[in-house]
C-alpha cells in the first residue's frame, strides 16, 4: 500500500512538472457573442505581446494569465477577456466585445454601450444605430442611454428611431425615419407611457395617411399627444 501511493505521488510530481515547462502555442483567439469585430484578431495579439512580449514557446510556469486578462480588459472595445492554458499548451483568450446601442456625434463621436457607458468608434466595423446629437456629455449619458436602451429592446421604436437629440435643458426629441415631424419627449420619465402613445398616434394618422401632415408630435403631457400641424 504504501509503494503504490509513493508511485502515485511520484507519477503526479512527474506530470506536474512536465505539464510546467510545457511550452505555450500560438494564441488561440476567440470572439464571444456578435460575429461583428470592433476589435481585430491582429489588435488582441499585440496586446499580448506587449504586455507579456512573444508568449509562444514560453514555459507555461512563467506565465501570468491574470496580466494578460488586465491587459486585455483595458481596452475600451473589450467588455471582458479570459486567459487560460490549456493542459496541451494551447494559450486560449475569450473576448467578449462592448456592445454599442447608440451612436454620439456631437464635437466628439463614439458610442455608447448597452450598459450605459463610454466606447470608442471602431475602424474595423460600424455599426447602425441611432445618433445622439445636440448638449451630450461623456461623463453625465443617463438620460440619453436610458432613451437609447427603451429603443434598443423595442421592436417599433427600433425600426423606426433614427437620431436621439437632447438640448441644453436636457429635454429629449427623437427623429423618425421617413417622417417628417419632431418628438417631443420632454424628461425620460413616465417612457414606457409616452411610447405607447406614440405607437397609439402613429398607427392612427399612418391609418389615415396624415403622418406628414405634423411638424412637432409632442408627448410631455399625460395621457395625451399634442400635434403642431405644419
Amino acid at each position: 500500500m504504501i509503494v503504490l501511493l509513493g508511485l502515485v505521488v511520484f507519477l503526479y510530481a512527474f506530470a506536474s512538472s512536465r505539464n510546467a515547462v510545457r511550452k505555450v502555442s500560438q494564441p488561440n483567439i476567440q470572439f464571444v457573442g456578435d460575429n461583428n469585430l470592433f476589435i481585430t484578431y491582429e489588435t488582441v495579439s499585440k496586446l499580448l505581446i506587449q504586455n507579456y512580449g512573444d508568449v509562444k514557446n514560453m514555459p507555461k510556469e512563467t506565465l501570468d494569465l491574470n496580466v494578460l486578462e488586465r491587459a486585455l480588459n483595458s481596452n475600451p472595445m473589450i467588455k471582458s477577456a479570459e486567459v487560460y492554458v490549456a493542459v496541451n499548451g494551447t494559450l486560449t483568450a475569450e473576448i467578449e466585445q462592448k456592445r454599442p446601442i447608440a451612436r454620439v456625434s456631437t464635437n466628439a463621436s463614439y458610442y455608447i454601450d448597452d450598459e450605459g457607458f463610454y466606447m470608442p468608434l471602431s475602424s474595423n466595423y460600424s455599426s447602425r444605430v441611432p445618433l445622439v446629437t445636440g448638449y451630450v456629455e461623456k461623463n453625465n449619458l443617463k438620460n440619453v442611454f436610458t432613451v437609447a436602451s427603451k429603443i434598443e429592446s423595442d421592436e417599433f421604436l427600433k425600426k423606426n428611431v433614427v437620431e436621439i437629440h437632447q438640448d441644453e435643458n436636457k429635454v429629449i426629441y427623437l427623429k423618425l425615419r421617413q417622417c417628417h415631424f419632431l418628438v417631443q419627449l420632454g424628461s425620460v420619465d413616465f417612457l414606457d407611457k409616452k411610447v405607447n402613445n406614440l405607437k397609439a398616434f402613429y398607427q392612427k394618422s399612418l391609418k389615415e395617411k396624415t403622418l406628414n401632415n405634423y411638424s412637432k408630435v409632442n408627448l410631455q403631457f399625460d395621457n395625451q399627444v399634442v400635434c403642431t400641424k405644419t
